[in-house]
């Protein structure tokens, strides 16, 4: 049956507040006390963002987020960034300029990492300017005045601070179309609503942007990409790389042992390793548990399946067509890490090009397959980036299976307690096994489980999908740290994280995790200033060169990726080298030992990392 879309402004349901006294507001400590918001909707949400009926469902969402600042005490500053930022959207809807001009300046006040406080609501600023106060945005004149103040405005902020958002900012404009927008919505968010009849505040924080993005910003799309290039061509210098200096290599006649180093991650490419892998001495590969540990074929590490079934694959299996596809979706990567860095490649070109040809119902396929190949890129990349001059590391393969599509498997609580029990049977075999350092650059939390539940439209309300989400973070969270814990011989290394949030306010795992066999390291660039994705907070112990490392991806081609995925097996590399000489170190003298060689920066907001001079400290 064809239903029309409806928007029941007056059915928002799920809004659960604690009574307090006249005047007091109810204290916010992490994510889970966040008030949750539900909207019900039905029909198709590409035709209500762009209908008539949109702009009072904004005026809505806004007014919902207004209560909650009024009535909450929230010191977390990501997401009170949000809150301002979803009110300045409407705002930048409405034409309502003078009130836009005020919540720039409070998120301005509340961002902490300085290329963003210098670059927050300059682009707004300059197209307001350019409006005039007609509230239109649009036409030839208005476009070219937003040119220019957009470029005057570039050209007064430091290169040297600005270069990497102002790099990922054009990427971000050179692959943002009408269609791919509308494509995303359908992809992600119409199975669920179809499902559910709601969504959640975020879904509609989500949808707003996407309103303001076709109304407002994609007609300036061209005088965007015009102004910020001209910005960077004027200031195309290099910044200086920090870690050549700081390098060590390991040859093979050091004195030396050899290490065991466990990369959990989305498998590894074992045939680019030989000579520094990991060998079960017990195990052949026969097809059976040789060795009778529990693992079939388990000679170089073991795997777990997306459902957390045992196997002995260690890579991602690819279908035919599929590595059919590797070639391509290999160029696809590379032209985006060359768009996000700037650079002018044949693959950024026919990127662009593709991007600017893809209609809405190609999206789902374009993101899904290359989501497939950075999944089974990444435990290979990782691999790469910790064995790195390293001849004495011996790697232990311990995959999982990171799911790529774009509504993942519904959550259940059968489903996340057969992935608890399968996190303490990888941690029980790096024990087994000797493993000294473990790298994990991948992690979840809470709003995950809530995100998942949601896009598979389960739940009659948000409230509903946070009490569901929270029974099954609770059993994986639990599971993952009090493995840790009880592995207190081995040092865990994880990623920070990309949200640009704070990871102990949400509540991620493991990064947020504060246990004496725990590193958690965020990313900064080759210069060493903090890249405008990491994950930041007080539980952040260090960071490393996470912006364009290069590393091998399956099949021993090389490519730079970003993100703290990188960063993290920096310091396993450093760990690695730092046991290799001195086998001897407790995980306490190795976490203090590298800790110590860093370089503290900003009264210790980044703590880079230096392999050299750690090495070097007696």
């Amino acid at each position: 049956m064809m239903r029309k879309m409806t928007l029941l402004l007056g059915a928002i349901a799920a809004m659960i507040f604690l009574p307090t006294m006249a005047g007091d507001k109810i204290k916010v400590e992490s994510n889970e006390d966040l008030p949750r918001f539900t909207y019900n909707v039905d029909g198709k949400l590409t035709d209500f963002i762009q209908s008539d009926d949109f702009p009072a469902f904004a005026r809505k969402r806004r007014d919902d987020v207004v209560s909650v600042l009024d009535r909450y005490e929230l010191t977390d500053a990501t997401t009170l960034k949000g809150y301002y930022g979803l009110i300045l959207n409407v705002q930048m809807l409405e034409g309502d300029f003078e009130a836009a001009r005020r919540s720039i300046a409070k998120i301005r006040t509340l961002e902490d990492k300085p290329a963003l406080k210098l670059l927050t609501g300059v682009m707004f600023t300059a197209l307001m300017d350019a409006d005039g106060g007609t509230g239109e945005m649009s036409g030839e004149a208005i476009r070219a005045r937003f040119e220019h103040n957009y470029s005057t405005a570039l050209s007064e902020l430091p290169w040297d601070v600005v270069q990497d958002s102002v790099e990922r900012s054009k990427a971000g404009w050179e692959i943002r179309s009408r269609n791919f927008y509308l494509g995303l919505v359908e992809s992600q968010y119409q199975e669920g609503v179809n499902k559910s009849g709601n969504i959640s505040g975020d879904v509609a924080d989500t949808m707003i942007g996407v309103r303001l993005m076709l109304d407002r910003l994609l007609p300036v799309k061209d005088n965007a990409i015009a102004a910020l290039s001209g910005y960077i061509d004027a200031n195309r210098v290099e910044k200086p790389d920090i870690w050549q200096e700081r390098y060590v290599d390991l040859g093979p006649t050091d004195k030396a042992q050899p290490v065991t180093v466990a990369i959990w991650d989305s498998g590894t490419d074992t045939a680019l390793y030989e000579g520094r892998l990991y060998t079960n001495p017990k195990e052949k590969l026969d097809g059976r548990d040789t060795d009778g540990n529990g693992w079939v074929d388990d000679l170089h590490g073991i795997g777990h399946t997306l459902k957390s079934d045992r196997t002995s694959n260690l890579m991602i299996p690819l279908t035919d067509d599929q590595r059919s596809q590797y070639p391509e979706m290999k160029a696809m990567v590379k032209g985006l890490t060359d768009m996000q860095a700037a650079i002018d490649s044949t693959e950024a070109s026919a990127l662009k090009k593709y991007l600017s040809e893809l209609q809405p119902n190609e999206v789902k396929a374009f993101i899904e397959e290359i989501s497939l190949f950075g999944n089974f890129a990444h435990g290979t990349h990782v691999a790469g980036i910790a064995a790195e001059g390293n001849p004495f590391i011996r790697i232990l393969v311990a995959r999982l299976t990171f799911d790529h599509k774009m509504i993942p498997d519904t959550p259940t609580v059968e489903q996340t307690k057969k992935d608890a029990q399968a996190v303490r049977d990888t941690i029980d075999y790096f024990k087994a096994n000797g493993v000294r350092v473990v790298n994990m650059s991948w992690g979840g939390n809470l709003s995950s489980y809530e995100s998942a539940l949601e896009l598979n439209g389960v739940g009659e309300s948000a409230e509903e999908r946070l009490a569901m989400a929270k029974e099954m973070f609770d059993i994986f969270n639990a599971a993952l740290k009090e493995s840790i814990a009880g592995a207190p011989d081995i040092l865990f290394v994880t990623s920070a994280g990309n949200s640009d949030n704070d990871a102990e306010f949400d509540m991620m795992y493991p990064s947020s995790y504060e246990l004496p066999n725990i590193l958690t390291v965020g990313a900064v660039d080759q210069a060493g200033e903090e890249t405008s994705f990491t994950t930041f907070g007080s539980n952040v112990d260090l960071h490393a060169n996470g912006f364009e490392v290069e590393s091998y991806v399956p099949g021993g081609d090389r490519m730079a990726m970003s993100g703290t995925s990188m960063s993290s097996p920096n310091v396993v590399n450093l760990a690695a080298k730092l046991l290799a000489k001195n086998p001897e170190l407790t995980v306490a003298e190795l976490r203090e030992r590298i800790i110590a060689g860093s370089d503290h920066m900003d009264d210790g907001r980044r703590v880079l990392i230096n392999p050299r001079a750690t090495i070097a400290r007696r």
